[in-house]
């Protein structure tokens, strides 16, 4: 099977893009609640941040405490690249596991096309070449800035203020919302927030995804 890799800005709509795939059959692995699984279930791993944090990082009852890992990582860039380096590759390994697992176990129905393939759902994937490497297209979901930003506000009941500074951490996906960069990516399905109009372009996407293409098209 191959490999699509969705990513895309906070209040860019790419989990809507990923939930409309999985809703014609595509498997999604979801980067955000894998980890989050990861951190709950594997002690190893857990124990191996622990020591390059250089203190405790959990609860009394040995689970990771989210909250204080992110302060300690939250303005030490040192501390967040030994997190990363740690992370990442157990979730690529995690990833390689799940797909192994569709292979074998998914029936495709060709709803999606005649190619079978997996979704990974992953916001850093054009900053993380470990995670590049996974994908044999990338698919970017965008929306202007603004409309991002008004977007996740109205989502979340969070003040802009609050959604802009989660935002401010993803500053390659902000430049390729206002126009400042181009994105290396096979697609860019721009989504204006109507739901028939984004699902006409998933089907679109699902004419054209495998066509050998060398080029960056917008959908």
């Amino acid at each position: 099977m191959r490999t699509l890799v969705v990513t895309g800005g906070i209040g860019s709509g790419k989990s809507s893009v990923c939930a409309l795939l999985e809703g014609r059959g595509v498997p999604v692995y979801d980067s955000d609640s894998r980890t989050k699984a990861l951190y709950d279930n594997d002690r190893e791993l857990v124990e191996r941040i622990g020591s390059a944090m250089g203190c405790r990082i959990t609860d009394d009852e040995g689970r990771l405490d989210r909250r204080l890992l992110a302060s300690l990582i939250f303005s030490d860039g040192k501390l967040l690249g030994k997190l990363e380096g740690i992370v990442h590759p157990a979730v690529l390994d995690d990833f390689n596991r799940w797909k192994s697992r569709q292979e074998k176990e998914v029936r495709w129905s060709g709803a999606a096309g005649e190619v079978p393939f997996v979704v990974m759902e992953s916001a850093i994937i054009l900053e993380k070449p470990l995670f590049r490497n996974v994908a044999d297209k990338v698919l970017l979901v965008d929306a202007p800035y603004q409309v991002r930003l008004a977007r996740a506000s109205a989502r979340d009941g969070a003040a802009p203020e609050e959604v802009e500074r989660r935002m401010a951490r993803q500053p390659l996906l902000n430049a390729f919302s206002r126009g400042l960069e181009r994105p290396d990516a096979d697609f860019v399905l721009t989504n204006g927030g109507e739901y028939g109009v984004l699902e006409a372009k998933v089907d679109s996407l699902l004419h054209i995804l495998w066509k050998n293409e060398n080029k960056c098209i917008y959908i």
